[in-house]
């Protein structure tokens, strides 16, 4: 491995505020190549899976060593797409999420859950088929036509903004130098990737022989994967969701492994008391709703660690916004990077979820071992889009220009690529340019 591998690790692990020391304990290996793409998305995969795992040996006061194979990893940022329900494969997207072609230019939509997809056909105006139309959230190929011929009449912001306004989730395709140009795009590109905050003066929480308890209020599908690995290290994990709209079926075998969950419906005195109980006694607190929709909830306690994830961040005009990593990809201009403004595309992965959800794990871990040793209710907090930021601008990305050289000589100006048989003492270029073939005289060269 390169040192662009390291230095991914390094980066997070320094945004994280770990003992630099502690990198020299990660190794990395397995098969090469996986997760191809323009952006570094395997460097985002590998950096993230070892921050987290470098925060859980931390946490254990375990020595290590921690090694990450790029198999497993490349595997697991991937792993809807593996999972398999009795030999069934999921439904990854429903027939409305995806891109559509407006009068000037992209929208893509995410319509799996059936609110969503209702907000979007009454933003559009086209009639609601209902439940059992035949799709997996309800639309059939009727809908589908009706809504590339309503969004085909309008531009893309419109589409937009309308949808948002419905409730719904729609964004338009914009490139990167769109995206930092616009205000949202501005206040994510001033943030750091993620900040952490310490609240109060608690005392720091005594030891216990129980499991770490870890109450969730997250959604598809980095805060899950989140919890998901801190139920794999131990933690006893709660997911807790509405009854009137739980989560997708293959969402949840997915995600939901190693975790327990419950319905609680929290506007019920009923049930708002049993989950201010739980709360009362939980370590950690993972929220992943939209900014601003839990605020009429009292959710702190002295000397928990509470982790909040959002889309966009909860700053700037989007940050009431719900959104999805797929969107995300769209608005920041990665789709056009992995495509084009004319002819969108999208990472290998939901790199921008599982990216951020094993950040999100590492995070609360470090914050867990800050909080034993210093006390102090503490608060974490990441955005899809600051992930995608430090994808497109912080990550090392390969460049041919640093691997070649120009030279003078017989033939002219040349540029050409560097050997890359190097080593420490070794040269570093050829001791002359190539001559006009055929004029050098048949001897050696004197000594």
């Amino acid at each position: 491995m390169d040192s662009t591998v390291r230095t991914g690790t390094e980066l997070l692990w320094s945004v994280l505020g770990g003992d630099p020391a502690l990198v020299d304990r990660v190794e990395y290996g397995g098969v090469s190549g996986l997760l191809p793409a323009r952006l570094p998305v395997m460097d985002l995969a590998r950096a993230a899976v070892a921050a987290c795992s470098l925060a859980a040996v931390e946490h254990a006061g375990l020595p290590g060593p921690v090694r990450v194979d790029d198999g497993a990893v490349a595997t697991a940022f991937v792993s809807e797409r593996h999972l398999r329900v009795d030999g069934r494969a999921p439904v990854s997207f429903a027939p409305l999420s995806r891109f559509w072609r407006a009068a000037d230019g992209w929208v893509r939509t995410h319509a799996n859950y059936p609110h969503h997809e209702a907000a979007l056909l009454a933003a559009l105006g086209v009639p609601d088929p209902g439940p059992g139309s035949g799709s997996g959230s309800g639309s059939g190929s009727g809908s589908v036509e009706a809504v590339a011929a309503a969004i085909g009449e309008r531009k893309a912001v419109e589409v937009e903004t309308a949808v948002y306004a419905a409730g719904g989730l729609a964004v338009a395709l914009r490139t990167p130098g769109e995206w930092a140009a616009s205000e949202q795009g501005r206040e994510v590109a001033a943030r750091p990737l993620l900040t952490r905050e310490r609240l109060d003066e608690a005392a720091p929480r005594a030891g216990s022989e129980r499991p770490l308890r870890v109450l969730d209020l997250t959604r598809v599908l980095a805060g899950p994967v989140a919890t998901r690995t801190l139920a794999l290290l131990g933690a006893d994990v709660l997911r807790i969701d509405p009854p009137d709209n739980p989560e997708l079926p293959d969402q949840h075998a997915d995600t939901d492994v190693g975790k327990r969950t419950a319905a609680l419906d929290l506007d019920r005195p009923s049930d708002r008391r049993t989950f201010d109980g739980l709360l009362d006694s939980a370590d950690v607190l993972v929220t992943g709703y939209r900014p601003g929709a839990l605020d009429r909830f009292d959710l702190e306690r002295p000397g928990l660690v509470t982790a909040r994830l959002s889309a966009w961040g909860d700053y700037g005009p989007w940050g009431g916004r719900r959104g999805f990593d797929s969107l995300v990809q769209v608005a920041t201009g990665i789709a056009a990077v992995e495509g084009s403004a004319e002819e969108p595309g999208a990472l290998p992965a939901q790199a921008l979820d599982h990216g951020t959800g094993y950040l999100l794990a590492a995070a609360v871990l470090r914050s867990l071992t800050e909080q034993r040793a210093e006390g102090g209710s503490r608060l974490v907090r990441l955005a899809l889009a600051q992930t995608g930021h430090w994808l497109t601008d912080s990550l090392p990305r390969y460049s041919p220009e640093r691997y070649l050289a120009e030279s003078e000589g017989p033939l002219g100006r040349l540029r050409h690529a560097l050997s890359p048989v190097s080593y420490e003492g070794g040269p570093a270029r050829w001791s002359r340019p190539p001559g006009l073939a055929g004029t050098d005289a048949a001897e050696w060269l004197r000594a």
